[in-house]
Order: C-alpha cells, then structure tokens, then sequence
C-alpha cells in the first residue's frame, strides 16, 4: 500500500511503502503460533527425556568397594564400607553377607541395596565372588 507524504518545499511527491493492519495481525498470528508450536515441541522432548532417564543407583559401586578391601571376616559387610557407600548414595540403604565358598579363600558376598524411587521402596539383589588367596583357610568370627 502507498501512502502520500504530502509535498516538499520542492514539491516533489515522495511516496512511503507501509503494511497493512490485516497484515501486520496475519505476520503476528504467524509469529506466535510458531513460537508456541516451538515450546510445545521443546516441552514434549524435556518430558520424554525425563521419562527415559533411569534414577537407578550405583550398582557396581558396592562390588568395587568391597574388591578393594584386603580383609573379609565372615558376616554381615563390614560396617565401614556400608558408611562409605550410603554417604556416597544418600537414602540407600545396603545389607549383606559374607561367606567362604572354598578353603582356598574364595569369599561369596551376596548384598542387596535398597532406595526410594518414584514413590516406591526398589531393591536389588546380588552375588558376587572375591578371591582371596591371603586369607586361605582364616575363618572370620562366625566360623561353621
């Protein structure tokens, strides 16, 4: 749309391009409900994504602690390596036993870790096997 001016001193006639008002509600019509379809797309994936995160604990921290201890008694897990991973896990709780498989120091360590999660008390249960060969034949303070 041409909009007149008016004249110069010169008069000379300048004309100016300017939009129309329907236009400038269409380009803000369009402006906005890509902005919204934008947000709406960004929202949806944030929601998926929270939904695919797991909020598991730390399973092999457990195994690991316990690999890298020199002495195992036979018994309940040592209580410094229980302090040691629940400040690691705050609201996990661990319980395990440990027992001698063979003569030869081979130590059976079953454990299970408790935690809240979404509501609900989750568990998990699990063995592992330590080899031991300083420790052949030693029998903790609960020996059979």
């Amino acid at each position: 749309m041409r909009i007149p001016t008016g004249t110069s001193r010169y008069r000379q006639t300048s004309i100016r391009w300017a939009f129309s008002l329907l236009e400038v509600m269409i380009a803000i019509a369009i402006f906005f409900t890509s902005v919204f379809v934008i947000l709406e797309l960004t929202s949806q994936h944030l929601r998926t994504a929270r939904i695919l995160q797991t909020l598991d604990v730390d399973r092999t921290s457990l195994p690991s602690l316990l690999s890298i201890t020199n002495y195992l008694e036979m018994g309940p897990l040592p209580i410094d390596v229980k302090i040691q991973y629940e400040d690691a896990h705050p609201g996990v709780t661990v319980n395990g036993f440990i027992d001698e498989v063979a003569t030869n120091g081979l130590f059976r360590i079953d454990y299970s870790i408790h935690w809240m999660s979404e509501n609900s008390m989750r568990q998990s249960r699990n063995s592992i096997l330590l080899w031991r060969p300083n420790m052949a034949g030693a029998r903790g303070p609960l020996s059979r």
